[in-house]
Protein backbone atom coordinates (compact mmCIF):
# COMPACT_ATOMS: atom_id res chain seq x y z
CA UNK A 1 0.00 0.00 0.00
CA UNK A 2 1.51 3.24 -0.85
CA UNK A 3 1.67 6.64 0.98
CA UNK A 4 -1.23 8.21 -0.83
CA UNK A 5 -3.36 5.33 0.36
CA UNK A 6 -2.78 6.43 3.98
CA UNK A 7 -3.23 10.16 3.04
CA UNK A 8 -7.07 8.89 1.90
CA UNK A 9 -7.53 6.53 4.77
CA UNK A 10 -7.39 6.73 8.63
CA UNK A 11 -6.25 3.09 8.46
CA UNK A 12 -5.74 0.17 6.38
CA UNK A 13 -9.51 -1.46 7.59
CA UNK A 14 -11.38 2.23 6.39
CA UNK A 15 -9.57 1.13 3.16
CA UNK A 16 -10.93 -2.16 3.36
CA UNK A 17 -14.49 -1.62 4.18
CA UNK A 18 -14.99 1.54 1.64
CA UNK A 19 -14.17 -1.35 -1.11
CA UNK A 20 -16.82 -3.72 0.09
CA UNK A 21 -19.44 -1.64 1.96
CA UNK A 22 -21.24 -0.30 -1.14
CA UNK A 23 -23.85 -1.82 -1.75
CA UNK A 24 -23.22 -2.27 -5.82
CA UNK A 25 -19.27 -2.69 -5.15
CA UNK A 26 -19.56 -5.37 -3.19
CA UNK A 27 -22.34 -7.08 -5.56
CA UNK A 28 -20.02 -6.05 -8.52
CA UNK A 29 -17.27 -8.37 -7.17
CA UNK A 30 -19.09 -11.32 -6.80
CA UNK A 31 -21.17 -11.42 -9.63
CA UNK A 32 -17.84 -11.09 -11.73
CA UNK A 33 -16.50 -14.10 -9.64
CA UNK A 34 -19.29 -16.48 -10.43
CA UNK A 35 -19.58 -15.32 -14.37
CA UNK A 36 -15.85 -14.64 -14.95
CA UNK A 37 -16.18 -11.99 -17.72
CA UNK A 38 -18.94 -9.82 -18.24
CA UNK A 39 -19.65 -6.57 -20.32
CA UNK A 40 -21.43 -3.47 -18.83
CA UNK A 41 -25.02 -4.62 -19.89
CA UNK A 42 -24.72 -7.53 -18.41
CA UNK A 43 -23.81 -6.67 -15.14
CA UNK A 44 -26.58 -3.93 -15.12
CA UNK A 45 -28.96 -7.18 -15.80
CA UNK A 46 -27.71 -8.49 -13.03
CA UNK A 47 -27.53 -5.77 -10.62
CA UNK A 48 -31.93 -5.39 -10.35
CA UNK A 49 -32.52 -2.08 -9.43
CA UNK A 50 -28.67 0.08 -10.05
CA UNK A 51 -28.67 2.79 -12.53
CA UNK A 52 -26.34 3.49 -15.27
CA UNK A 53 -24.77 6.38 -13.92
CA UNK A 54 -24.33 4.44 -10.49
CA UNK A 55 -23.43 1.59 -12.34
CA UNK A 56 -20.59 3.61 -14.52
CA UNK A 57 -19.34 5.06 -11.07
CA UNK A 58 -18.96 1.61 -9.17
CA UNK A 59 -17.02 0.19 -12.35
CA UNK A 60 -14.96 3.39 -12.26
CA UNK A 61 -13.57 2.81 -8.92
CA UNK A 62 -13.46 -0.75 -8.44
CA UNK A 63 -10.71 0.24 -11.91
CA UNK A 64 -8.88 2.94 -10.14
CA UNK A 65 -8.73 0.72 -7.21
CA UNK A 66 -7.65 -2.20 -9.02
CA UNK A 67 -9.69 -4.48 -8.41
CA UNK A 68 -11.64 -4.93 -11.79
CA UNK A 69 -9.99 -5.03 -15.21
CA UNK A 70 -11.74 -3.35 -17.87
CA UNK A 71 -10.83 -4.58 -21.50
CA UNK A 72 -11.99 -2.42 -24.55
CA UNK A 73 -12.00 -3.83 -27.67
CA UNK A 74 -11.47 -1.54 -30.67
CA UNK A 75 -14.80 -2.75 -32.56
CA UNK A 76 -17.53 -0.69 -33.35
CA UNK A 77 -20.29 -0.10 -31.73
CA UNK A 78 -17.18 -0.55 -28.77
CA UNK A 79 -17.00 -3.84 -26.69
CA UNK A 80 -16.04 -3.75 -23.64
CA UNK A 81 -15.67 -6.63 -20.61
CA UNK A 82 -15.10 -6.44 -17.01
CA UNK A 83 -13.27 -9.07 -15.00
CA UNK A 84 -11.56 -9.52 -11.33
CA UNK A 85 -7.74 -9.03 -11.30
CA UNK A 86 -5.72 -10.72 -8.25
CA UNK A 87 -6.38 -8.10 -5.97
CA UNK A 88 -10.18 -8.20 -6.68
CA UNK A 89 -9.92 -12.14 -6.28
CA UNK A 90 -8.31 -11.73 -2.81
CA UNK A 91 -11.53 -10.26 -1.67
CA UNK A 92 -13.45 -13.79 -2.40
CA UNK A 93 -12.35 -15.17 0.85
CA UNK A 94 -14.10 -12.19 2.68
CA UNK A 95 -17.27 -11.86 0.54
CA UNK A 96 -17.73 -15.43 1.25
CA UNK A 97 -17.10 -15.27 5.07
CA UNK A 98 -19.64 -12.70 5.12
CA UNK A 99 -22.27 -14.47 2.54
CA UNK A 100 -21.88 -17.78 5.01
CA UNK A 101 -22.44 -15.71 8.01
CA UNK A 102 -25.94 -13.73 6.26
CA UNK A 103 -26.97 -17.33 5.73
CA UNK A 104 -26.52 -18.51 9.25
CA UNK A 105 -28.41 -15.69 10.24
CA UNK A 106 -31.18 -16.03 7.80
CA UNK A 107 -31.73 -19.29 9.39
CA UNK A 108 -32.03 -18.27 13.00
Amino acid sequence: MDNDCYKKYICPFEYGLNIISRKWRGLVIYYLHINGVMRFSELKRELNGITQKMLTQTLRFLEEEKIINRKVYPIVPPKVEYTLTDKGKSILPILESLQKWGEEQLKS
